[in-house]
């Protein structure tokens, strides 16, 4: 027996595919769109469509933006010489809040994970190591999560890098294990990114 009517039985279903929406979530953000004017859920979908088709890649570091180079691989004024490695764009955003790094990023768009069929060829690894063979950069921040999936990334990168003459870094203790970094406060990131250590 249908409980819903075809189309929002058909929205429920697109809902449910976002992270975090279960069943009950995705019923409530139905009703919630269903109720707002016209003008509204037109605004938000033309915002969706208009996202997903102007946001790439940077050439650099593999965040994302709407331009061929992100606002930050284009800003003169950051260190050059300092590179942080991060698994995701939204982690680039949480020590950028910190206020506390003025170096670039590199975006791994992941982390190994044999589980999930994830290796390092998946990743934008190969593209890190070119930027550091390139010259000027003398040491790598590796920022992965603090996860077993993180830690066996941060192991394979330092034994890539390590021999083309740079630091390597890792973000110093503070993180809990097993935590994201787009949810620790700005104050731990900050004294993590501070205290980071070799590994």
């Amino acid at each position: 027996m249908a409980f819903f009517a075809q189309p929002i039985e058909r929205l429920l279903e697109e809902l449910e595919k976002l992270p975090g929406v279960g069943p009950k979530t995705a019923q409530r953000l139905a009703y919630w769109l269903l109720t707002r004017e016209p003008e509204e859920t037109a605004a938000l979908a033309q915002a969706m469509v208009e996202a997903r088709s102007r946001i790439r890649r940077c050439r650099t570091c593999f965040n994302l933006t709407d331009t061929e180079q992100c606002w930050i691989c284009s800003d003169l004024g950051r260190d050059s010489s300092v590179i942080c490695v991060v698994e995701e764009p939204r982690d680039v955003v949480a020590l950028e809040r910190t206020h506390e790094f003025r170096g670039l990023y590199h975006v791994l768009h992941g982390a190994v994970s044999p589980i999930d069929n994830v290796s390092v060829d998946d990743l934008t690894v190969e593209a890190l190591a070119a930027r550091v063979r390139e010259g000027g950069v003398t040491e790598v921040i590796v920022a992965t999560n603090p996860t077993l999936e993180g830690e066996t990334t941060a192991t394979i990168l330092a034994r890539m890098l390590r021999p083309l003459g740079v630091a390597v870094t890792r973000l110093a203790s503070g993180l809990p294990m097993g935590g994201d970094l787009e949810f620790a406060d700005e104050q731990t990131l900050g004294r993590a990114i501070t205290g980071r250590r070799e590994i």
